[in-house]
């Protein structure tokens, strides 16, 4: 008799007291949920909003399933009517199983209240019927929205990192950044090298790597070169390094650090500028930092390194007075030889010790470093040029 009963759908009448009882029944489901659900309980008012609405859809929904068993609940359109996207956004899978779960059992505990008599059988197996529907329902639509934002963001992503490239200062890109989480992301850097020969998707590796630093990560190919920002952790020269490892052959330039994406455009102009010019530091460490690269840029054409070395070394060595400027020469001249250069200049070599530590305080380059003297020269170098070329105006 019990099977005869549970094999047909609810009658007309219980139908139609379920539907008049759906308000009370989701208002007594949130009500539980608040009780049982800890995560429940601390989700935004409008939020919440949604889920009470989705409850009295999943309702309504039942209703016209129990009168059409053989169509599956549309649940984007009737379950999740209450603009579906924003819940996957709010509540994770998981979540909404649980929400589901305590919704059915609300239903089941007030079957007997809802039903009409000789009815409660019928009722009580088309909701755990339903309930197996929504489940199998709710994962494809969470698989279809992850699907879709992965779509969307990888084309954000990449929207993002070609203004970065481009060097546009656009109000759309704050706008991109929120959408991405980067909107208060600090500090930010980037880096940029060649793309790896016969990778399939530079991009996961990249991503596996940062973020298993705990560093947030966007990624994109430019040309042929691959173009990484990286941001929200106080070791990114640490993550930096470890990332570099995912570039092709050749040298990776890394940016100066700034404090925010909306500013990692001037990272990436002076990173490329110092990728253009690696090659003529053969011996480079991987990554190189841009600044690292002053002389060879500025021999390259970029003018920002040429605005670098006037003011970090040109300018403080002929404001510090000639005497540090001079001995600053002479070493160059003798090729780091000090004692050769104390008598150049008819000093004695502590002197010259003296001068050369208070320069190196000034610029943060040693004369008596092969890659420090080759940036002071090319620093002076370009400095009496642009000394010289003043003359003529």
């Amino acid at each position: 008799m019990t099977s005869r009963v549970s094999n047909r759908p609810p009658s007309e009448a219980t139908l139609r007291r379920l539907e008049r009882s759906s308000g009370s029944l989701a208002t007594r489901a949130i009500a539980r949920m608040d009780d049982e659900l800890t995560w429940f309980r601390a989700m935004p008012a409008d939020q919440r909003s949604w889920v009470t609405l989705v409850a009295q859809n999943g309702i309504a929904s039942l209703v016209d399933w129990c009168r059409h068993p053989g169509r599956p609940p549309r649940l984007t359109g009737e379950v999740f009517g209450a603009a579906p996207r924003e819940l996957v956004r709010a509540v994770a899978l998981k979540q909404t199983v649980d929400l589901i779960k305590v919704t059915v059992d609300v239903i089941e505990d007030h079957v007997a209240s809802v039903a009409e008599p000789g009815d409660e059988d019928a009722l009580h197996v088309a909701v755990l019927q339903f309930s197996r529907e929504v489940a199998f329902a709710t994962a494809h639509v969470y698989a279809s929205f992850a699907e879709d934002r992965g779509a969307w963001d990888a084309r954000l992503e990449a929207l993002v990192v070609d203004a970065l490239v481009r060097g546009e200062r656009s109000e759309e890109l704050s706008g991109r950044a929120a959408a991405l989480g980067w909107a208060g992301m600090s500090p930010v850097v980037v880096l940029v090298g060649a793309t790896p020969a016969g990778a399939e998707d530079p991009h996961a590796a990249v991503r596996r790597a940062a973020r298993a630093l705990r560093s947030e990560v966007l990624v994109g190919v430019h040309a042929e070169q691959l173009v990484v920002v990286l941001g929200g952790t106080d070791e990114i020269e640490s993550v930096a390094v470890r990332v570099c490892d995912q570039f092709g052959a050749g040298p990776v330039v890394t940016g100066p650090v700034v404090d925010s994406l909306s500013r990692a455009g001037e990272s990436a102009a002076v990173a490329l500028a110092g990728l253009r010019a690696a090659s003529a530091w053969p011996d480079a460490p991987r990554p190189v930092a841009a600044d690292a690269l002053l002389a060879e840029r500025a021999l390259d054409g970029d003018p920002l390194a040429r605005i670098a070395l006037h003011e970090r070394v040109a300018v403080p060595l002929q404001a510090a007075g000639g005497e540090v400027l001079e001995t600053v020469r002479a070493v160059l001249n003798s090729g780091g030889n000090l004692e050769a250069s104390a008598r150049a200049i008819f000093v004695h070599p502590n002197t010259v010790r003296y001068r050369l530590k208070r320069a190196a305080e000034l610029t943060g380059l040693s004369a008596t470093d092969p890659r420090g003297s080759w940036t002071l020269q090319v620093a002076l170098a370009l400095a009496q040029l642009d000394g010289d070329r003043s003359l003529w105006h």
